[in-house]
């Protein structure tokens, strides 16, 4: 029997349209003889369709496991995650706690921190700071980069090179989000990191993005079609082993099953490796470096998807034999 599989996308979050593409390619790559794929799809103004997910476990009878190809806020969050729990129902990705705290990249930085893993240095500031934020901010050598604290796919975020280019770039973060993280600009090279896993986590060979713009922003990720990707990137053995270990170690940190990706920084002036941020729903667009690492490593996408469901089912067993009553 087919085990009958659920691809949940779309979402009201500004990552509505990468969604669509993952959850595309997702589709695509789902073996048909071994599942029986529905559709999910939620529109950007929350209307589910062809139907809800219930929190009432006896209400999802035909779903067996659920895929969420949900980026960003209302999907990558928890949210989502809290309603497949009270649901009853598998799914793959991290956790409730792990979204939500993956999401936050103040939290993200803070649980590293705490694990003794290298974070550059940053401020976070609330809205009603920002006409302090040039004092607040003094500390911090330009350029600076401005972002929302809760939000992916590098929406809303700034490279601010003075401090007249610092207030609109608070602004612009200020829209989506009412905390706004300012990190110090890290000048040097971009990688990527996937890592899978429930307790026993692992990380493929990582990969280098070398941008067509100046940093990384949402155009050169999925319109521009400029950026170069170096797969395996060009390290050292011994750097690349580190970025493995520190991806997995981020990964832990932040409380993570299922599957994550982790952004690095390598400064050019020291040498130095820092975790940029963890994204618990990567995406799996034709773009989109997750599936490509491990492609790379020998798991093409239709047997990633098979490993990641084998995951969320695994981790809903372990969850069903814990008591939540005396």
């Amino acid at each position: 029997m087919k085990l009958r599989v659920a691809v949940l996308y779309g979402g009201r979050s500004g990552e509505h349209e990468i969604s669509l593409r993952s959850a595309r390619a997702v589709l695509d790559a789902l073996d048909r003889e071994r599942y029986d794929v529905s559709e999910i799809v939620i529109s950007k103004d929350g209307h589910w369709s062809p139907r809800a997910i219930s929190p009432d476990p006896a209400e999802n009878g035909g779903i067996d496991v659920v895929i969420p190809m949900l980026h960003g806020t209302f999907g990558e969050d928890g949210t989502v995650q809290g309603l497949l729990e009270l649901a009853g129902l598998p799914y793959v990705g991290a956790g409730v706690l792990a979204s939500a705290a993956a999401m936050d990249k103040e939290v993200t930085k803070r649980l590293c921190r705490e694990r003794g893993l290298p974070v550059g240095d940053y401020i976070v500031l609330q809205r009603k700071e920002l006409k302090d934020a040039a004092r607040l901010c003094a500390h911090l050598p330009f350029p600076l980069f401005v972002k929302p604290a809760n939000l992916g796919s590098s929406v809303g975020i700034s490279k601010a090179h003075d401090e007249k280019e610092l207030c609109p770039a608070l602004q612009l973060a200020a829209q989506f989000d009412t905390r706004i993280i300012v990190e110090r600009g890290i000048a040097g090279r971009e990688f990527e990191c996937a890592v899978m896993g429930n307790g026993d986590a692992d990380a493929a060979v990582p990969c280098e993005i070398i941008p067509s713009r100046e940093f990384y922003d949402y155009e050169d990720k999925y319109l521009l079609d400029a950026a170069r990707v170096v797969l395996p990137a060009d390290l050292s053995a011994g750097q690349t082993a580190e970025m493995r270990r520190l991806a997995v170690e981020c990964y832990r940190a932040v409380g993570c099953e299922g599957m994550a990706r982790v952004d690095f920084l390598l400064e050019h002036s020291t040498g130095k490796m820092f975790i940029n941020e963890i994204n618990t729903v990567p995406g799996f667009t034709s773009i989109s470096m997750f599936p490509k690492m491990w492609e790379h490593w020998g798991l093409p996408m239709p047997k990633l998807l098979d490993r990641l469901i084998e995951l969320a089912l695994e981790r809903q067993r372990t969850r069903e034999g814990l008591r939540y009553s005396r």
